[in-house]
């Protein structure tokens, strides 16, 4: 036969097999059905799989699913945590719903369980813990498809808190009467590739958002990544001030006690309820069940709860299911997972879920290079899916309630859109009200134009201190948004001050905007601020300390200006700043002696911190020209990546920085001339699993010329003399605020480690309070103090702290300080 002859014939059998016989297989056909228990109630998130296979889906709360299937006979698996899997055989096309009915598990007991041995449980456990490392890391390289719902209901809300009218509100947001309803419902699909035992990408393929078809999905499959053989879960930030120990971790059986419930045979597999019981109060544990595979020693499932026991925040409590699937090569991968909360604060009570469903498994992934440095992309578009698409790719499926939560929500953002809904939101929320005027400012916003206009508080602008006595400082601020894409804004702020003693007027404006992907900001006038640059006593607690004490700690300078700042974000997140900044420094004299009570003049002092007893000026009148060059690296290579911008992550390491500093004379009359280099490392919460945090800050420099400094040049360093502080890292909580300033050489170094309820869950009283101790070291290191330190221990609530501190040092009068401070994080 020709051979032309023959290749028309095999192009034309081709042709004919893509066309009509290979569709024919491809093409699915829906199954619809309701998974429900022994009494006919629905078993809400149940999984659905075809056996064999990982095409599969999960029931929607109301136990309902629906299943894209191929012509054929199939067996369905449905499992669900504490059910008997039950199979079910289908044929499709013919077959066009399905109800299950799933029987509660019979989990058997042997009778050498009731005994007064060992609990069998044990047994198993450890062998769950001798095998935990090696189920961590045998698995391959794969990505996976992942569905995400999340749900989340006001249960119970004041009608008013903190006058606001939270029925106007809730009324806003489409909730009913009694200002109960879903408050957030969205959906999203994505593509994960996974490196174990840690490196994880995701690609959001899809985003749904109720209410507004402009947003991102918060749905994150990183953050559903739960792996019980990993020895520690963090789970969900600011849940607990320590990680949960897992019920298999290296040291679990110090942590749990645990109690057979039964076995049971389901896919030839001997399969191991285990109870797991915490065995103390207010330590991060779980309580519930864990099912282990006898033999293989494999987790199988999970039903576990944290509670206000385990020293949750907020939640009342957290309940995770985890169910896992067989896949090629002994690998069992999760085939769905559920978060449901319950909790509340100040008269709130919220509820609702997570569900994310993982399927379409890979285990031969082709990797890019550098894939996993990215860890989420989300591309254009991937808000913008039809409902059509939705309804062909969601597998757990919408309930009536969130079928109209959609609808209703969509015909909000609608109307809220509209020029004239903005308008009347703007006249209502842009009344003057004198009360919240004088307490916390006030603010004009034009929400269609996007621009806000913001005043301070009256009470809270005003001040005291001996040189200007009572004064006002008072500032106002205009945002304007001009890149919604990217959240960036142009700024214009502003602030005028005035010494009711002194009677000297300042005032400041300046602005920030962005220009390309950099930002510059241009500023110029003059105010009163602080000798010690670094702000080591903020002007409340001067104020507090002056009027009532007769302590006048804070000495404060006049100081002119005007410069301009320039910051750029580098690829690998390596940022660049400049500024360039005139001044003219001005020493001001006391002008008052009032204290609250006459007896306390007796402590005030003069502004010159090294001559207390006179007003002799700390320094003349001088100009400064100084050009700062600075450039910092997290070592953090980690980034997201959203349409037209890129966030990099924090780094697990610290931040290295290093700023140079020019001071030249001559230009515009300057006197100043120096160079000072600063080199600093710095990282806070740095995670010690169960043992806490620790964080670190270490900061070196060194004047490389000083030809002309005066004192507001010198390199100053955070102390603290009040007994309430702002206590930030770097502060050293028994030194002066100027004494030890210098123009030498310099090196300081800060340490704390908080055990996050370490020692104090362990103490009945105190557990319950979630108190956080704190230890913390201090070093100072200058030719003026040679080698200083300090120790504290105290304990920790929310933003206050009671610490306990003591110095030691080279210096006799240095060393052997001590004092009790309180400290309140403003910042």
């Amino acid at each position: 036969m020709d051979c032309r002859i023959m290749l028309k014939i095999i192009a034309v059998t081709t042709i004919f097999t893509y066309c009509f016989i290979l569709p024919a297989h491809t093409q699915t056909y829906p199954l619809s059905g309701q998974v429900r228990d022994e009494h006919g109630q629905p078993v809400p998130f149940a999984s659905i799989y075809k056996a064999n296979t990982t095409t599969g889906t999960s029931a929607n709360s109301e136990g309902v699913f629906k299943l894209q299937l191929p012509s054929g006979e199939h067996t369905l698996l449905i499992r669900a945590v504490g059910y008997r899997q039950a199979a079910q055989q289908v044929t499709v096309p013919r077959d066009t719903h399905l109800t299950v009915a799933l029987h509660t598990e019979a989990y058997l007991l042997d009778e050498v369980v009731i005994g007064h041995g060992e609990d069998p449980a044990y047994a198993i456990i450890r062998q769950a813990i001798r095998n935990r490392k090696k189920h961590l890391n045998e698995a391959s390289p794969y990505t996976a498809k992942v569905y995400i719902k999340g749900v989340q209901r006001l249960l119970q809300a004041p009608k008013k808190f903190l006058g606001f009218d939270v029925d106007q509100v809730a009324r806003e947001m489409g909730l009913d009467s009694n200002r109960t309803g879903i408050v957030y419902l969205s959906e999203s699909e994505s593509r994960i590739t996974v490196q174990p035992p840690d490196k994880f990408h995701e690609e959001m393929i899809s985003s749904k958002f109720s209410g507004n078809n402009q947003a991102f999905s918060f749905n994150r499959a990183a953050d559903l990544k739960l792996n019980f053989y990993e020895n520690h879960q963090p789970i969900i930030e600011g849940l607990s001030a320590r990680p949960f120990v897992s019920p298999i971790a290296d040291n679990a059986l110090n942590y749990y006690r645990y109690r057979l419930s039964g076995t049971t045979e389901e896919n030839g597999l001997t399969i191991n309820k285990i109870q797991v019981i915490p065995r103390r109060k207010a330590e991060p544990l779980y309580a519930g069940d864990i099912y282990i595979i006898d033999g293989s020693w494999r987790i199988y499932g999970v039903n576990l709860q944290l509670t206000k026991e385990s020293s949750v925040n907020i939640l009342d409590t957290l309940s995770i299911r985890q169910e896992f699937i067989p896949l090629e090569n002994q690998q069992w991968q999760p085939s769905s997972i559920r978060f449901d909360f319950v909790g509340g604060l100040l008269g709130f009570r919220v509820g609702g879920y997570f569900a994310a469903v993982y399927s379409d498994y890979n285990l031969q992934p082709t990797i890019k290079k550098r894939l996993f440095n990215e860890a989420l992309r989300i591309t254009e578009g991937v808000n913008k899916r039809d409902a059509d698409y939705w309804a062909a790719h969601r597998p757990l499926l919408l309930t009536e309630e969130e079928e109209l939560d959609y609808v209703r929500k969509d015909s909000i953002q609608r109307r809220r859109e509209s020029k004239e809904y903005l308008d009347s939101v703007d006249r209502r929320a842009n009344r003057f009200k004198p009360m919240g005027f004088l307490a916390g400012g006030y603010t004009y916003r034009n929400r269609a134009e996007r621009w806000r206009l913001s005043f301070d508080g009256l009470a809270t602008s005003l001040l005291f201190n001996s040189v200007e006595g009572l004064a006002l400082h008072y500032g106002a601020q205009y945002v304007k948004q001009v890149d919604t894409v990217r959240n960036r804004s142009f700024t214009l702020y502003g602030n005028v001050r005035y010494g009711f003693a002194n009677q000297r007027f300042n005032g400041y404006l300046g602005t920030s905007f962005p220009w390309g992907k950099s930002t510059f900001g241009l500023y110029g006038g003059s105010t009163v601020q602080d000798l010690n640059n670094r702000g080591s006593l903020p002007p409340l607690f001067n104020t507090i300390s002056t009027t009532f004490f007769g302590r006048n700690y804070m000495k404060v300078y006049e100081r002119a200006f005007g410069g301009a700042s320039w910051q750029y974000t580098l690829p690998a997140n390596v940022k660049l700043s400049a500024s360039a900044i005139w001044e003219n420094r001005v020493w001001l004299p006391n002008s008052t002696d009032y204290t609250f009570w006459e007896r306390n003049k007796q402590y005030l002092t003069s502004n010159n911190p090294f001559v207390p007893a006179e007003d002799i000026p700390l320094f003349d009148e001088n100009q400064a020209f100084k050009v700062s060059l600075g450039v910092s690296y997290d070592f953090g290579t980690r980034y997201e990546t959203y349409p037209n911008r890129r966030v990099y992550l924090p780094s697990k390491w610290p931040t290295l920085s290093l700023n140079y500093t020019k001071a030249i004379p001559g230009v515009f009359g300057a006197d100043a001339a120096y160079d000072l280099l600063i080199a600093r490392l710095y990282k806070t919460q740095i995670a010690m699993g169960l043992y806490g945090q620790l964080s670190v800050d270490l900061i070196a420099g060194t004047f490389l010329s000083s030809k002309q400094l005066y004192y507001t040049d010198y390199r100053h360093f955070n102390g603290t003399r009040t007994l309430i502080s702002d206590q930030q890292l770097s502060t050293f909580l028994l030194l002066d605020y100027y004494q030890h300033s210098t123009t030498e050489n310099f090196a300081e170094a800060h340490g704390e480690y908080n055990l996050s309820t370490l020692l104090t869950s362990k103490v009945p009283l105190l557990r319950k309070l979630k108190l956080q101790e704190i230890i913390g070291l201090h070093y100072l290191n200058t030719k003026e103090v040679s080698h200083y330190g300090e120790a504290h221990v105290g304990l920790q609530w929310q933003n206050l702290r009671i610490i306990y501190a003591r110095s030691f040092g080279a210096r006799p009068e240095m060393r052997g300080k001590d004092a009790i401070r309180i400290g309140l994080r403003l910042f």
